[in-house]
């Protein structure tokens, strides 16, 4: 692997942003505009409900991380999308540039801008609603990193998705973080489902995130082998996806698919 190929795929983005300030937008509006209107609903639950419950510390930090999933998703898709847009991705695979190093690319530009919106978030939180996500402590290391590894197995299965079917698959990408929000357990325990559902739950990574943060406010314990099924889960499904996407990848190149990838040709 070129490792200036891949930071080449990375500045590209950062070009991107630079050149078209608008993008920005995408990047804080709507995970700013989240946070303060869940800061203000749990403020307002805090002052109806019951004095020893705090929805502020128990609801607003699972927000958090919860958009920071979804940032990690859209923002690897829509470095993905720009190419295809700008109808550049044919240039890119017709140069010695590797899938795996761009894809790479993709990923760290995925990772510095989602780390930016979660830092806007955590201020936001912090300034206007005293909420300091890191009382967790040390727990926000394996918190952070199940959202953070599974955000990208999303990102990139939804990539191989619209490079397999092209932007007629674009509204399916969009909406597979909040097909899975019901059965993640973000406002409500996994209890609250059916026990029909409660399976599903069981297989996703957030799960284990939100499920270990309410324990470990509400009754000061958390269950260590809860975080490490939920990292082992979120790495398989990293896996997985990479393997689907370089699957999908040799499948257009050898029916020639890539060569029509186009938002204009389709």
């Amino acid at each position: 692997m070129n490792f200036i190929r891949v930071y080449a795929i990375f500045l590209r983005q950062i070009f991107l942003i630079q050149n078209n300030k608008t993008r920005l937008v995408n990047i804080f509006t709507w995970i700013s505009i989240d946070t303060i209107l869940w800061g203000f609903i749990t403020r307002y639950l805090d002052r109806i409900g019951h004095s020893g419950f705090s929805f502020t510390t128990t609801v607003l930090g699972a927000v958090v991380l919860w958009n920071f999933l979804i940032r990690i998703q859209q923002g690897l898709m829509l470095s993905f999308f720009e190419d295809m847009w700008s109808c550049n991705l044919l240039n890119l695979f017709a140069s010695p540039l590797r899938i795996r190093e761009y894809l790479s690319g993709l990923v760290i530009s995925s990772l510095a801008t989602s780390i930016a919106g979660l830092s806007i978030m955590i201020l936001i939180a912090w300034v206007m609603f005293v909420y300091n996500i890191f009382q967790f402590g040390v727990l926000l290391v394996p918190f952070l990193s199940i959202i953070l590894v599974f955000g990208l197995a999303l990102g990139i299965f939804a990539t191989a998705l619209v490079l397999r079917f092209g932007p007629p698959a674009e509204w399916v990408a969009w909406i597979i973080p909040f097909v899975l929000d019901p059965f993640t357990g973000i406002f409500y325990p996994i209890s609250a489902l059916p026990k029909a559902l409660q399976p599903i739950a069981a297989i996703l990574p957030p799960t284990y995130v939100f499920e270990g943060m309410r324990g470990a406010l509400l009754s000061g314990k958390f269950s260590v082998s809860h975080l490490v099924v939920g990292i082992s889960i979120a790495l398989l499904y990293l896996i997985i996806s990479c393997l689907f996407f370089l699957y999908i990848y040799r499948v257009i190149l050898r029916r020639g698919l890539i060569a029509r990838l186009t938002a204009e040709n389709l």
